[in-house]
């Protein structure tokens, strides 16, 4: 298939331009002005149309927190025990929940998704693509990362179950992370004499593609001392960070210039609910991108629902940030925070064929999304 005449914004290049861009076998072969169609290949002209990589978002819950089934149907956080990292998010993602579908007809193609942050760890995530009927068959990668919590959910979550400051749900992050690494150098010594090994332990198994830096922890934090504190972890065993929410990052921001560590802004299209949500501003992510941070724009949905992502990028525009940071914010940067830019979050040769075509600029409200397309196949 080659969509042709369609002004491209392929997130790598500031400027767009006007190319045609063939697909084959899902991934995007050619991009290139005046490509001629074979026999029999379908043709699409996208004359006055925009076209974009597919929208991604780092952090949500899709496929978890189900539409209209409230908060006792939900999937995505376990009250039953404070320390969780065993529990796998594909377990409980429903590829056939309504909010999956509108997010694929929105644009948003792929996201990462998982538990809540009700635990100060709570298990591994899930890049999916947003379309099919089998979560096995959807996922571009997993696990993509450990999600853990700081600040005031779990406080709350477990305020009875001894977990009632932010200090100890730090030291619940901190004791797993000591009881893998012992458990760790166990197994190594041990080698292959079963003997000697030590007795299987589920959750410090789970804990082991973090210690060896294959993934990285997801740590849930607003508040600027939360923030500091996932940092002050990482940095103490060693391990990979993605800070997420970092709803007060632009109280730190020269604490955070060029910081390494990716960071996902947002939910911002809500109401304060919450003290530590007080200093909300949509000026975030241009202040942090402005100082050189990998900055992603977050929905957390269904905190807002998952199909307005562009809208959210088009509101950090509005407060100031430049246009092609917030584009980047919603398409190679989730890429890269989630560990997928190889195969997402760009028009470039090789890699999987989402697009979405717009007849104008989609973080623009009254912008009408023509097509979307996910690995090569037009969505309905």
């Amino acid at each position: 298939m080659i969509i042709k005449n369609g002004q491209i914004y392929d997130a790598v290049n500031r400027e767009p331009y006007v190319a045609d861009i063939r697909l084959k076998d899902g991934k995007i072969l050619e991009i290139q002005a005046g490509l001629l169609e074979e026999a029999g290949e379908e043709v699409l002209d996208a004359s006055g149309l925009r076209v974009y990589p597919g929208f991604i978002d780092a952090h949500s819950h899709l496929g978890l927190d189900g539409w209209g089934i409230g908060f006792e149907g939900a999937d995505y956080n376990e009250h039953g025990d404070v320390c969780t990292p065993h529990l796998r998010s594909e377990d409980s993602f429903n590829p056939l929940d309504p909010s999956v579908s509108h997010a694929a007809k929105g644009g948003v193609t792929t996201v990462a998704t998982g538990q809540g942050s009700a635990n100060p760890i709570g298990g591994t995530w899930i890049a999916v693509k947003t379309t099919g009927v089998c979560v096995d068959d959807m996922i571009v990668k997993t696990p993509i990362a450990m999600k853990c919590a700081l600040g005031e959910n779990p406080k709350r979550v477990y305020r009875d179950k001894g977990n009632a400051a932010r200090m100890s749900t730090a030291s619940v992050i901190r004791g797993m992370l000591f009881k893998a690494k012992e458990y760790l150098a166990k197994k190594e010594a041990a080698g292959d004499d079963i003997f000697k090994k030590p007795a299987f332990d589920f959750k410090c198994e789970a804990m082991i593609p973090v210690l060896k830096k294959e993934i990285p922890l997801k740590i849930h934090a607003h508040q600027a001392n939360d923030i500091l504190t996932a940092i002050r972890i990482a940095k103490e065993f060693d391990v990979l960070l993605t800070i997420e929410h970092v709803t007060e990052g632009h109280l730190i921001a020269d604490k955070l210039a060029g910081c390494s560590y990716p960071l996902a802004v947002g939910p911002t299209l809500t109401h304060a609910t919450k003290f530590e949500l007080q200093h909300k501003s949509w000026e975030t992510p241009g202040i942090l991108a402005s100082k050189g941070c990998q900055v992603s724009i977050i929905t957390d949905a269904p905190v807002i629902p998952q199909e307005y992502l562009p809208l959210c990028a088009g509101l950090a525009v509005k407060a100031g940030m430049d246009p092609f940071e917030a584009l980047k914010a919603i398409t190679i940067n989730p890429a890269k925070h989630i560990g997928i830019a190889d195969r997402v979050g760009s028009l470039e040769v090789g890699k999987d064929a989402d697009l979405v075509l717009t007849d104008g600029d989609p973080m623009v409200s009254d912008t009408c999304i023509r097509q979307v397309f996910i690995n090569g196949r037009a969505v309905e």
